[in-house]
């Protein structure tokens, strides 16, 4: 028993210098990602600008809300302010806001550069920083919106605590065991987990069909535009790219849709005590919980540092010199052009 109490505590420890950490690296390091991609020239499209500022902006979002004020305050305070009134579902709203607007960005983005891949038109119509910029706009009202169920699946309670050897009677935000909450929070799994999981990995692997498919169709004056490049090896810098992102999204988002499911449908009653770390489901879901935290302070630097210019810009960002010139222009409406889309934005 002793051990097992050991390992108990050794993990609350491990999370209260996890999240904290987290907030640390993460805010700063998204802030001034956003820094790079807006104001200074990483080679990359109008679009891939705006996607990836807005996810910027949005995961710095999500780590103020759910990793700052939550879960942070949750391991270091004996009585965080949003455990009473009228914080308790404001607090569930932003954070699940944040949330949505995280995740269906990463799916638009994707979306976006099937299209232009898949069609000349397609490109021509979703690829414009006005469409852009109201397609990121859309997303995060409309995830704000759907949103504001989630404010009232907690409900502020009183519970007796043990405190210096004296019990307290303190107000606690604590999930609302009732059908209503129940089903926003299943409705919520898939909005926010189960389904952009699948629809980035079915779109990524039209986006890796697609390319195979187009390989084959450059033509000789396009390879020598190309400087000597072959084909096959930007193809495979292309894949490889979009090989690292799903993977990502998917690695660090899945096992919190998992273990949530679990949560929801083998102990989703009100005598299951979600902070008993001697249950391993409750060790799974914290686990998974804190990948799906890091998804939000490394998923936008994985899309901005695996190009090579975006690496270069940083040294001069770094060494105080001027700004790079940006990349010469390749012939529009062509195969090359398509390819484009996905060298340059990132």
């Amino acid at each position: 028993m002793e051990g097992v109490n050991a390992n108990v505590n050794v993990f609350v420890t491990v999370q209260k210098i996890y999240y904290p950490l987290l907030c640390i690296m993460g805010i700063p390091a998204n802030i001034f990602t956003f820094y790079m991609i807006c104001f200074r020239k990483c080679g990359m499209s109008n679009t891939a600008i705006i996607y990836l500022s807005c996810l910027a902006i949005v995961d710095t979002l999500y780590l103020v809300w759910v990793i700052l004020i939550d879960l942070t305050l949750t391991f270091w305070m004996l009585q965080p302010f949003w455990h009473s009134h009228p914080w308790c579902g404001i607090l569930g709203f932003l954070q699940y806001g944040s949330l949505y607007s995280s995740s269906w960005i990463v799916v638009m983005f994707t979306v976006e550069r099937y299209l232009a891949l898949r069609s000349t038109a397609a490109k021509q119509h979703f690829s414009q920083a006005r469409v852009t910029k109201l397609t990121c706009v859309a997303i995060v009202l409309v995830s704000h919106l759907v949103s504001v169920p989630l404010g009232w699946i907690n409900n502020v309670t009183h519970v007796n605590f043990n405190v210096d050897g004296q019990n307290v009677t303190l107000p606690r935000c604590r999930y609302r065991d009732e059908a209503y909450s129940t089903v926003i929070v299943w409705i919520t799994t898939f909005l926010s987990g189960g389904f952009p999981i699948v629809l980035v990995i079915v779109f990524n692997y039209l986006i890796g069909y697609h390319l195979c498919r187009a390989s084959r169709l450059f033509s000789k004056e396009e390879r020598r535009v190309m400087q000597g490049r072959s084909t096959r090896g930007m193809l495979k810098r292309t894949i490889l790219l979009l090989g690292t992102v799903s993977a990502a999204f998917v690695v660090l988002s899945l096992p919190r849709f998992v273990t949530y499911c679990i949560l929801r449908t083998e102990y989703n009653n009100e005598n299951f005590n979600r902070n008993d770390y001697k249950i391993p489901i409750n060790v799974a879901g914290d686990l998974a919980n804190m990948l799906q935290n890091l998804n939000s302070t490394t998923n936008f630097l994985l899309y901005c540092m695996v190009s090579r210019r975006f690496r270069q810009e940083l040294v001069r960002v770094v060494t105080c010199k001027a700004k790079g010139r940006e990349l010469g222009t390749l012939p529009t409406h062509t195969t090359m052009n398509v390819f484009s889309v996905f060298t340059k934005q990132h």
